[in-house]
């Protein structure tokens, strides 16, 4: 239930603020509108206001903005408050708002989200110094090693680990080439991403090339083993157990096998190794010790609103240009589908973050707003921005163009809207556990 409810919020939001975006646009230069409907099909609730009717309706995957005199096929008068009696400039301000207010509500949900302060990895903006090598990966058949800097992968400059696993998610069974520095030389060799494709997630690409990734207390909890045994939020776990350089991972599985035993930890606060012994407490089938742990160490960010805002605008711009690479690599076909995600996936990533809360759920509405934007901006006919390019071929041709080429593009773009329909759902099903059994070729 959690999971629904959290989805139809988001979707109702994203749509209401698309359609708005229209429906502002078009009253703006004097569109009469006759319809603002959240959601397709049956009329479930309505009510008439002026020359407006407002309703909400059956089936929720969407929304539209009917405006006087659309299309060629409606009934027309030449009325100076009919869509197609503005000029093509005035109908571009219209059909554009939409997406921009989509884009726009990216910007600002991720800015408030920002503002509240966020945790993010410390090891992001940092060079990309390798710390580990995966078994039987890419990186380590080519001889890469531990300590060595990589400075580029497919001819793009990866100065930080942001950069670097922006460039190798969309790049999996192709060659790359990757420079980087090897005890003061620099190298190039030609590398092959494997995919990575945990259960329920996205397909992405690796090279197996890992940070030195050293798990973190987030918080603990009051009452449980953890507090009680002296750990405290910021402590880095360099071993448990007397394993050493312990990934999180592990970490957990030590916790969740050991309960009622003691577990000793050695970790690091304020630069200074310490030990502390904790009994993990039997919950269920596993042990749990009361405590909110990163896989990896984080820092704080907690800027103010001028600059929450600058950096929602920085981190919406450098997700458009991993939009857009992943898009145009479907295109030319360096990317793979499955990275697709459809309503199924997007349902139960609204879910989870509904279970960690509103702030969680916010920068998932953000990122899935940002995403909408850019995908209704793509020169498609059906979406805004195949109206958009009609609109803007017609200009060049200083010609309008008859209803029977209309309709064959509309009809093109509706067989290309089914086709990514098909592929996302089938990528949402594929990732569920028991379908994944049952599909020998994934």
């Amino acid at each position: 239930m959690i999971t629904l409810l959290s989805f139809l919020f988001v979707l109702g939001v994203l749509i209401f603020v698309h359609e708005l975006g229209h429906f502002v646009m078009a009253r703006r230069i004097g569109v009469r509108v006759l319809t603002f409907s959240l959601g397709f099909g049956p009329k479930v609730i309505s009510v008439t206001r002026g020359d407006t009717e407002y309703c909400v309706s059956a089936i929720p995957l969407g929304g539209y903005v009917k405006m006087a005199g659309e299309t060629a096929e409606d009934t027309r008068t030449g009325a100076a408050d009919e869509f197609l009696s503005k000029t093509k400039w005035q109908r571009f301000q219209v059909l554009v708002m939409g997406p921009i207010m989509n884009l726009a509500l990216a910007v600002l949900v991720l800015a408030v989200v920002l503002y509240q302060g966020t945790e993010v990895p410390l090891y992001e903006d940092q060079p990309v110094v390798v710390g580990r090598i995966a078994a039987d990966s890419p990186a380590g058949a080519a001889g890469i090693q531990v300590g060595d800097r990589i400075l580029s992968i497919d001819g793009v400059e990866t100065p930080n680990w942001e950069q670097f696993s922006n460039v190798v998610a969309n790049a999996a069974d192709r060659p790359l080439p990757v420079v980087y520095e090897h005890h003061g030389r620099v190298e190039q060799k030609q590398l092959s991403a494997a995919r990575s494709r945990p259960a329920g997630a996205v397909t992405l690409a690796s090279l197996g090339i890992m940070p030195a990734l050293r798990p973190q207390i987030l918080s603990v909890t009051t009452g449980y083993p953890a507090a009680d045994a002296g750990l405290r939020a910021r402590d880095i776990v360099l071993a448990a157990n007397g394993e050493q350089d312990v990934l999180y991972s592990r970490l957990l599985d030590i916790i969740q096998t050991n309960a009622g035993r003691v577990v000793t930890f050695a970790i690091e606060r304020e630069g200074r190794r310490q030990t502390v012994q904790v009994t993990p407490r039997q919950e269920g089938d596993r042990g749990r010790i009361g405590a909110d742990i990163s896989a990896f160490e984080v820092r704080t960010v907690k800027p103010g609103l001028m600059g929450a805002l600058s950096l929602s605008v920085k981190r919406n711009w450098e997700g458009s240009k991993l939009i857009l690479r992943t898009l145009g690599g479907l295109i030319t076909g360096s990317t793979s589908v499955t990275q697709l995600t459809g309503p199924i996936g997007i349902a139960g990533r609204t879910g989870v973050a509904a279970t960690e809360g509103l702030t969680a759920l916010l920068g998932l509405m953000a990122m899935i707003s940002l995403n909408l934007g850019l995908l209704n901006l793509m020169p498609i006919p059906v979406l805004d921005g195949g109206h958009i390019a009609i609109l803007a071929l017609e200009g060049i041709s200083r010609r309008e163009f008859s209803m029977q080429v209309k309709e064959k593009m509309l009809l093109v773009g509706f067989a290309l809207l089914v086709l990514l329909m098909v592929t996302v759902i089938y990528n949402d099903l594929a990732r569920i556990a028991w379908i994944q059994r049952a599909i020998p070729w994934r």
